[in-house]
């Protein structure tokens, strides 16, 4: 009895096994849905917005320096003055740092309790890293917000791999177009965020508070309703579901796409998990450079000629120098632009080409952009220099969401999530990395007399080697050899594991009855997403106008 009641007893609700879709569910809810996500916490890439308030909190119209002689220890629990844009630019690099570490650490959790469960907590502790960011920076302690960068790092990474592996099962016709659609927002999430941060931050303002502490509050309680709404949409499809009229393609025609399974331990063991960590780190280390860097190399390069001005940027005056900053600020925006509509546009592009071929374009168009940038710097050619730098943000937006799909061909859907997690350890490295390689050349170039103008060429030259390595990696990739793939009876183990076991009985045709009936839930689902997400596209376009003014 008590065995019988045990094995009838339902699941909770945030269980993998409630969220089996019903035969009617119509699978394009599920991007809205993690769109939703991840334009939550897309924000970390906008956190620039909090440094300037942040470096006065305590002086509030000008920073109050710290003592010159003032030790590691005393600048954690100081609190009469104020802290460098250095020292909070730390939280930014553990935001990533914990990405990585998380997505790697908690995959196979994930995959076993399914995206609902997963989105949840990760709403719960990037919620949470602003709340606690909030603390810090009431008490003006930075000890707290580099904790908050920790706590709000395990969102990130929980948040940005939950949706992976639904989405590749939901749509294995257009896996690139599918995981792109969500990975946009990531990209996507600064453009919302960080004008809706510094309106706040204008808003709450007073003569004795920057406004930075009620700011975090405010984004802490709309992006956990956001997050949570995301996680309670997701679903995953019923075992062996495939869209209506779509056959898988045979294995002769399309080599690198399988359709059977790697578990997430033997995928490690793999040269081919190995090659595409190293494509990916190396594709993120040159586009992540040029992200760091694109503002302040613009206003360094063409100087006064960006407002009509013969002059170098070391000649202009403060006036001046605000004025190309606010072109600067308008090129950011530009490049982030590109760097959404390359993930959704190479993504899908990949359903076409394949994702080998596609990273061999990052990898040979990126070496020939990099290269040339020094000639269009040197020669004043605005255009060509601003159009080069935003194609390569448009494949640093790709090669990330192209990734996911990259390894779903090779190692199967069963386990992509987790593998995945693993492969983002590789972001984690390159977000230390290529900042440090970048800003380490331009301080050795300036130290030793080069101009300004000048200091970024043997950067672009150095990337640009870089990608050449990516792309030799990328070459050595091949199909996964048979012994490493998982029997019929371990993938049914597995599935047992996970949750996934129900059966549906239902007609395909039947299936496409009920996304015709249910239309009206796509379309609300999809405008609770792109009206906040045109909001930040307009806001940008307007900065980037700029540009051309």
């Amino acid at each position: 009895m008590g065995e019988s009641m045990t094995a009838t007893a339902p699941a909770g609700f945030l269980s993998r096994e409630r969220t089996i879709a019903n035969p009617s569910f119509n699978r394009w809810l599920v991007p809205p849905a993690a769109l939703a996500i991840h334009l939550c916490i897309g924000m970390a890439y906008g956190f620039s917005v909090f440094w300037l308030p942040l470096s006065r909190a305590v002086g509030i119209t000008k920073s109050v320096a710290c003592p010159a002689d003032q030790g590691f220890f005393d600048l954690l629990t100081v609190a009469g003055c104020d802290w460098k844009v250095t020292s909070l630019q730390f939280m930014y690099t553990l935001f990533f740092i914990f990405l990585g570490c998380s997505a790697a650490l908690f995959g196979g959790w994930l995959e076993h309790a399914g995206p609902r469960k997963a989105g949840v907590v990760a709403a719960f502790f990037w919620a949470g890293g602003l709340v606690l960011a909030a603390l810090g920076t009431y008490a003006h302690q930075i000890w707290i917000l580099w904790l908050s960068g920790c706590v709000g790092g395990v969102g990130l990474g929980l948040g940005y791999i939950s949706p992976v592996s639904t989405l590749v099962k939901w749509f294995p016709d257009r896996r690139g177009m599918a995981t792109g659609m969500a990975i946009m927002g990531f990209g996507g999430g600064a453009m919302i965020g960080s004008p809706f941060a510094n309106w706040l931050i204008n808003k709450f303002a007073t003569p004795t508070d920057v406004g930075v502490w009620p700011t975090f509050l405010v984004l802490a309680a709309v992006y956990f309703v956001f997050m949570m709404g995301g996680a309670l949409g997701y679903r995953v499809p019923r075992d062996n579901w495939t869209p209506a009229g779509w056959t898988p393609p045979a294995p002769t025609a399309q080599k690198m796409i399988t359709t059977r399974h790697v578990h997430l331990n033997e995928a490690l063991k793999t040269p081919q998990f190995w090659l595409v960590w190293w494509v990916l780190c190396l594709n993120v280390t040159a586009g992540i450079g040029v992200i760091g860097m694109a503002s302040p190399m613009l206003q360094e390069v063409f100087g006064g000629h960006l407002i009509g001005v013969d002059a170098s940027f070391s000649d202009l005056t403060p006036e001046q120098k605000v004025q190309i900053a606010g072109i600067g600020a308008g090129f950011a925006g530009l490049l982030s632009l590109f760097n959404i509509a390359g993930r959704f546009f190479w993504a899908s592009l990949s359903d076409k080409l394949g994702r080998k071929t596609t990273y061999f374009i990052f990898f040979l168009l990126g070496f020939v952009l990099y290269a040339s940038i020094p000639t269009w710097a040197q020669s004043g050619t605005l255009v060509l220099f601003v159009l080069s730098v935003c194609i390569i943000l448009s494949m640093y937006g790709g090669g990330f969401a192209t990734v996911p799909a990259y390894l779903a061909d090779m190692f199967g859907t069963q386990m992509v999530g987790a593998i995945h997690g693993r492969l983002l350890t590789a972001w984690s490295v390159a977000g230390i990395f290529g900042p440090t390689l970048v800003g380490y050349i331009r301080d050795y170039q300036l130290d030793h007399g080069i101009p300004r103008a000048q200091v970024y060429n043997i950067t672009m030259y150095v990337l640009a080697s870089l990608l050449i390595v990516g792309a030799i990696c990328n070459y050595l990739v091949k199909t996964v050899a048979e012994r490493h793939y998982m029997s019929a009876e371990q993938l049914a183990q597995e599935k047992k594991i996970a949750d996934d076991t129900h059966q549906h009985f239902v007609s395909d045709v039947g299936a496409l009855a009920g996304e015709v009936s249910h239309s009206w839930k796509v379309l609300a689902a999809w405008m609770v997403v792109w009206i906040p997400l045109g909001w930040g596209i307009w806001k940008t376009l307007q900065t980037a106008a700029k540009l051309f003014s």
